[in-house]
């Protein structure tokens, strides 16, 4: 390894927290909060959409959207998050982080727009419009998982890599939250236009209502693409994947103060060139890759079902009035409530201790812990329910618990280990495909899950609990044990430098020495 490149890759290492380390989390971050709000917005407007669209007025009821048309609006973004994790990771291999950054926001931004416009002339219309700007939403949204990832991956020194990363996870916290108050101002605002009607009928005003909630995500999107295009191409990937080590230096110097001597050098890698899926490459990642894929994958057949289907849950159990009793955007109001309560109790305070505690107890320890405790809760959940189908609350704050030990585990390292583990040239691809499987997990919630969950389709026993839905609790009790079960295939990485973790350099900790003595500016 020659010592340029050895300089420059230790001393983002050994580098001391600086401004410009909280910038990159803000930039990375505000993308997570919009991929957030507009994956999850589409749940406090679902309902709402059967009461537009597919509303019968021969019938004595409020309008439903049927099991495979929910089924389509929730999950068809998933599906273009899962290709555009594995797009645009492996074109953030190719042509570099920076160049294929800005993309996923501008696709983000327009289709935000695009969905709240969706116009036609009949109902089918509408959905199918609605569901063909989401998927390419979701293929923008899938971008940002594996490029922001790397980017702050490779930033971070080692010490407080874990923090960072899980930092900008965390901001997908408050794009829940924003969902929930965004819907709540909207609906309220047009609350009193449409008071005078009954339940059974909705005003044309209440169009209005989904259509800006989801235009709102173009916001915060447009806020941060200045910013991004500002970002220097990482130093790791100048360095060890362009292999030019003097640009790598000049590029960490805009934005870290760290010290350097200039040198022309050109990289040539101790570490064999072997390729992505080569044999070399499995015998070195396969268990690594199989360990990263197979945790997010189980995780989010349970996170996206809980979040996609709680509003279903709760009036389950007599939390959330059934639609019956009250009017279109009233019921918008009150799942918005909902997903604010949960948000606001469980799902930001869990990110935000492992924000603070991934550095001090590890990623392992807080991925099984994780996994435990909502398999534990769900269990509860599950084996009770006859019980919480007369006790809402006490359902509730069981269910909020499973959220919060999802994001004060798995939910965050899922995202964080498969952005240490790899070579640089293959980082971003193998995030995107990690992050793909996850993806696939949703998928499966969103169709599978969701069925098992339909009000449309739920039969009640004797007793009048809803029986199809303690076979979806315990089918994410269980899938949450699997989990558990796997995460002994994935390694700690916490408090080791990305190429010690990844094989790329060899003697870093005797460079890091010398380097320690050098002066550093911090913030």
């Amino acid at each position: 390894m020659a010592k340029k490149q050895l300089d420059v890759l230790t001393a983002l290492d050994v580098a001391k927290t600086q401004w410009y380390h909280f910038t990159a989390i803000i930039i990375a971050g505000m993308g997570f909060f919009t991929d957030a709000y507009d994956l999850f917005c589409i749940t406090t407007v679902t309902k709402l959409l059967g009461r537009i669209y597919y509303n019968d007025p021969s019938l004595n009821k409020p309008g439903v959207l049927p099991a495979e048309i929910t089924s389509a609006i929730t999950g068809v973004a998933f599906c273009g998050t899962l290709l555009g994790q594995l797009f645009f990771g492996y074109m953030g291999d190719k042509l570099g982080r920076k160049k294929v950054y800005g993309a996923t926001l501008l696709l983000m931004i327009f289709c935000s727009i695009a969905s709240g416009l969706s116009f036609a002339r009949s109902s089918n219309g509408v959905i199918i419009t609605l569901c063909f700007f989401r998927f390419w939403l979701g293929f923008g949204i899938g971008g940002d998982y594996p490029l922001s990832a790397t980017i702050m991956s490779e930033y971070a020194n080692k010490k407080t890599r874990g923090s960072f990363l899980a930092a900008v996870f965390a901001m997908q916290g408050f794009g829940i939250l924003a969902g929930g108050l965004v819907s709540l101002i909207v609906s309220t605002a047009f609350h009193d236009h449409a008071a005078d009607l009954d339940r059974y009928r909705t005003s044309h005003r209440a169009d209005y209502i989904w259509r800006i909630i989801l235009m709102f995500g173009a916001f915060p999107a447009s806020l941060t693409f200045y910013w991004r295009m500002k970002m220097p191409e990482t130093a790791r990937y100048t360095a060890l994947v362009a292999k030019n080590a003097s640009k790598a230096a000049a590029d960490m110097s805009r934005v870290l103060n760290v010290q350097l001597q200039e040198s022309s050098t050109k990289m040539q890698s101790n570490e064999p060139e072997y390729k992505l899926f080569s044999a070399e490459f499995f015998r070195r990642h396969g268990l690594h890759l199989l360990g990263t894929t197979t945790t997010w994958f189980l995780l989010d057949i349970a996170f996206y079902s809980q979040n996609l289907f709680q509003k279903d849950m709760f009036t389950s159990v007599g939390w959330l009035p059934k639609p019956a009793k009250m009017g279109a955007v009233h019921e918008v109001q009150k799942i918005a409530t909902a997903q604010l309560i949960i948000a606001i109790v469980s799902i930001i305070p869990g990110y935000w201790f492992t924000v603070f505690l991934i550095d001090h107890i590890g990623r392992f320890t807080i991925q099984l812990i994780g996994f435990f405790f909502m398999s534990f809760f769900m269990f509860v959940l599950a084996i009770f329910y006859d019980f919480w189908k007369h006790h809402g609350a006490g359902f509730v704050v069981f269910y909020g618990l499973a959220f919060f030990f999802a994001n004060f585990g798995p939910n965050s390292t899922t995202f964080i280990v498969p952005a240490e583990l790899f070579p640089a040239r293959f980082r971003s691809t193998c995030h995107g495909i990690s992050a793909a499987m996850g993806k696939f997990g949703a998928i499966i919630g969103a169709f599978g899950v969701g069925y098992l969950a339909d009000p449309t389709k739920i039969k009640s026993d004797a007793n009048g609990v809803h029986a199809k839905l303690k076979p979806a609790l315990y089918l994410l009790a269980c899938t949450n044990a699997l989990g558990f079960a796997f995460t002994y295939l994935v390694p700690e990485t916490n408090g080791k430098s990305l190429e010690e973790l990844s094989g790329e350099t060899d003697g870093v900790e005797e460079k890091e020495k010398e380097l320690k003595a050098m002066p550093t500016i911090s913030v």
